[in-house]
């Protein structure tokens, strides 16, 4: 048994990379308004970025700045990562069915997010996905080593009895969440959407009005940019080995996510097992989409709402994304290459970019 792996890393809130956008500033040789100031930093295994302008007229402290956006980071781990065993989804996800768990605020408003793209997915999107994660070697409760079997049948179904979000029940008011059956959670997919929202909320209250934020490649950007315009952000093709622009958007006061399943995967016999776990199946998606990209406003809709699609693959993507009047923009592989398709909301988006090269 011949087995090639990328193998998944362990990152603090679980192994789903965040991938797909390349950030394109394009500043040389632009006559700049303002220089623009970048904080960064290692976040969710995985980097955090900041650019923003100076507000006129207000005085940020750029350490001051730094340690409120790693402190607003630390938090989102402290809640959502499975990667520590004191966090707010771990204490549930060891709690018994049946027992209420109090949570915070941010946690309940992901919840409450996550809900509802999984109930318009049908399915697709589930954040008790968690065991069957775990199961194909991609989880935090998965083996140091890759996998060198795959999972049986039976191992499958045995997990998918612990999958679904009907057996969870937020109570929205009181802020707390219960299950009704021994299933677990994984924000993954959602929460380094979250973290940039926060991160956005933290600029603006500081009257920091014109910002690019980018946690694991996920993106939202607010105002103009150094040159005076909209911010140009690029979606990456897939599979070129070296990460290169299919196509570069200006973008403005929007979030950028992408789901795809060309970097996170591994092999076995020549055949690819890509992190992208379909919970009504319990297996990886087979199909050919390759990399789905939405843009909307906030990014904790955009991060969910990109895996979402990602595991329906092209057609009842597109479909759902019409039905729901979301920015998509896909791309699968086919033999002759990487065909790209969209939703009529992308639209604008199109036309105010430009191709990236083959």
């Amino acid at each position: 048994m011949t087995i090639l792996a990328a193998k998944p890393t362990a990152v603090a809130c679980g192994t789903r990379w965040l991938f797909g956008i390349l950030l394109a500033l394009l500043l040389a040789g632009c006559e700049r308004e303002q220089a623009p100031v970048q904080l960064s930093g290692a976040t969710m295994g995985t980097s955090w970025q900041v650019t923003y302008l100076p507000p006129a007229g207000a005085a940020v402290e750029r350490s001051q700045l730094q340690q409120s956006l790693e402190q607003q980071l630390e938090a989102v781990n402290d809640s959502m990562s499975t990667w520590r065993s004191d966090s707010e989804i771990s204490r549930f996800n060891h709690s018994e069915p049946g027992d209420w768990v109090e949570l915070s605020a941010g946690f309940t408003e992901v919840m409450q997010t996550a809900l509802m793209i999984g109930a318009a997915s049908g399915g697709a999107y589930d954040v008790t996905v968690s065991p069957l994660v775990d199961l194909w070697g991609f989880g935090a409760g998965s083996d140091e080593v890759l996998r060198r079997d795959l999972p049986s049948a039976a191992e499958i179904a045995s997990r998918l009895e612990r999958v679904g979000q009907q057996y969870l029940e937020l109570d929205v008011a009181a802020s707390r969440l219960r299950k009704q059956r021994d299933v677990a959670l994984d924000l993954s997919s959602i929460a380094k959407g979250y973290a940039v929202d926060l991160l956005a909320q933290e600029l603006l209250s500081q009257q920091i009005d014109n910002f690019l934020v980018e946690v694991g490649g996920e993106i939202r950007v607010a105002g103009h940019s150094p040159r005076g315009d909209a911010w140009r952000v690029a979606i990456e093709r897939p599979g070129t080995g070296t990460r290169s622009p299919a196509r570069a958007l200006a973008v403005t006061d929007k979030a950028v996510a992408t789901s795809g399943d060309y970097r996170n995967f591994f092999e076995v016999d020549g055949r690819r097992y890509s992190h992208s776990i379909d919970p009504r199946t319990g297996s990886p998606v087979t199909h050919d989409l390759v990399s789905v990209t939405v843009i909307a406003d906030d990014c904790t809709s955009a991060d969910g709402w990109a895996t979402a699609l990602e595991v329906l693959g092209e057609e009842a993507a597109l479909e759902l994304a019409e039905e729901q009047g979301l920015a998509v923009y896909l791309m699968r592989r086919t033999s002759d290459g990487i065909v790209s398709s969209h939703s009529s909301a992308f639209s604008p988006w199109l036309d105010s970019g430009t191709q990236g090269g083959n």
